[in-house]
């Protein structure tokens, strides 16, 4: 699998990512033989990118994450953290994350936004134990939406002189808004920003950024290609979801739009999805969540699978002619 550099660091990434949220029992549980299983499905497919945070399973998603890693060849792959939420004994536990984060665990810990400096170190120093590895490659800033000033001026500084000391390889920001994600490339030092949802087969409002980062030098990660699940099967089904909520018939519309374009040219609505992002060459790679063996090796023969020029034409097509969905 081919790999790309991230912006102007040393750090590369292969063309897919295995999203780690499933390892944390994203909505609902997984055991641990199954997110071994599916950790060791995506190796050997060649994946050699791993991305995971604190905030995944309150820290199940890195313990797991780490101990399936733990026999394989350190410099022989790319893992990503992220920064921005301290995890702390939760003061009074309801028994589970469901309801608060959307994790199948018990809630024993809580999240506390902090993107200080303080925090920053603080932080990946627990993640790093949790991981049982002694650096990351990558650290992003957490969904900085509603601290992107703190972010800018505090956060990124901050990380930015752990990339200057060695202690990580590459910087960036990851979020799923569009527009604090502009303003962090024109103000930030950073190799790279993690996009997730906006920029896939339906919804490609982040052209703009695309656009700043082609012009800074920064390289996108493209994530959660198959929109809260809405494009990963072959027909869109009743009650699809769609940015973590029911999908709007707009939505819906343009999905079901889509598939018929794939079944017409003979491919599947989630190899579009999944190989959709590769197209843009700002972008280094896509990251997809995986809780199953069976999942990570359809997406890999996916990525390495690219469509017929017509076929991508008639589903920019598509796009460009179904109902808006901004």
């Amino acid at each position: 699998m081919r790999t790309r550099r991230l912006g102007r660091s040393e750090v590369r990434i292969s063309a897919l990512g295995f999203g780690a949220a499933p390892l944390g029992n994203l909505y609902t549980p997984i055991s641990d033989d199954d997110a071994m299983t599916a950790v060791d499905a995506a190796w050997d497919a060649g994946v050699r990118y791993f991305d995971t945070a604190p905030h995944y399973g309150l820290g199940l998603s890195e313990r797991r994450l780490g101990a399936a890693l733990a026999h394989r060849p350190r410099a022989g792959f790319t893992v990503s953290t992220k920064v921005g939420r301290l995890l702390e004994p939760h003061p009074a536990p309801t028994g589970s994350d469901l309801a608060a984060g959307g994790f199948a665990v018990p809630d024993t810990l809580v999240r506390r936004p902090d993107y200080s400096r303080d925090g920053v170190l603080r932080s990946l120093e627990s993640s790093l134990t949790r991981l049982g590895l002694d650096r990351v490659d990558i650290v992003y800033v957490h969904d900085p939406d509603d601290h992107l000033g703190v972010a800018l001026d505090e956060t990124l500084p901050a990380l930015a002189a752990l990339r200057d000391q060695g202690v990580v390889g590459a910087i960036g920001v990851g979020m799923n808004n569009v527009a604090p994600l502009v303003r962090v490339v024109a103000e930030a030092d950073v190799d790279a920003v993690m996009v997730a949802g906006r920029w896939t087969l339906l919804d490609r409002t982040a052209r703009p950024l695309l656009d700043a980062c082609a012009r800074r030098g920064v390289s996108v990660v493209a994530a959660a290609p198959f929109n809260s699940g809405l494009l990963s099967r072959p027909q869109p089904i009743d009650g699809a979801t769609f940015d973590y909520g029911p999908a709007p018939a707009a939505v819906l519309d343009r999905a079901a739009r889509l598939a018929r374009v794939c079944a017409r040219n003979g491919t599947l609505l989630p190899h579009a999805a999944v190989r959709f992002p590769l197209r843009a060459s700002v972008v280094a790679g896509v990251v997809a969540g995986f809780r199953s063996a069976d999942e990570v090796e359809s997406a890999a023969s996916w990525v390495g699978d690219d469509l017929s020029a017509s076929t991508w034409a008639e589903l920019d097509a598509a796009v460009e002619t179904a109902p808006d969905i901004s």
